[in-house]
């Protein structure tokens, strides 16, 4: 993992861990901190807020794990475009409802595993 002993690391636990996991759980977990920080996004801005670094860690870390090199430019896309979402302009126009679909299918594939 490509960490800069300065940054914060949210997922401590996950180090080493992470790419123990399959594609389709890795994913999941990745929306469902993208899940908390839609569903505080207009109630506490730092808890949404948090919410969505801890999703960009989880994405970092799935950038780096070697299984996935294949998918690097979907998982980058989603990267760019939760960014835009959540700072930015919202260029590609994503709504809380394609996000939820969008990973919704990655938590039903984890779950038939």
């Amino acid at each position: 993992m490509s960490t800069n002993s300065n940054q914060n690391i949210f997922h401590k636990e996950l180090i080493g861990r992470w790419d123990r996991l399959s594609i389709y759980e890795q994913m999941a977990n990745i929306g469902a901190e993208i899940g908390r920080a839609i569903n505080w996004r207009f109630r506490n801005g730092e808890i949404s807020k948090n919410a969505f670094y801890r999703a960009l860690e989880l994405i970092d870390f799935t950038v780096d794990d070697p299984k996935n090199k294949s998918r690097l430019k979907e998982i980058l896309y989603v990267r760019e475009m939760l960014v835009d979402y959540f700072t930015g302009d919202n260029i590609y126009h994503s709504t809380a409802e394609s996000w939820s679909k969008y990973f919704y299918y990655f938590n039903f594939a984890a779950r038939q595993r």
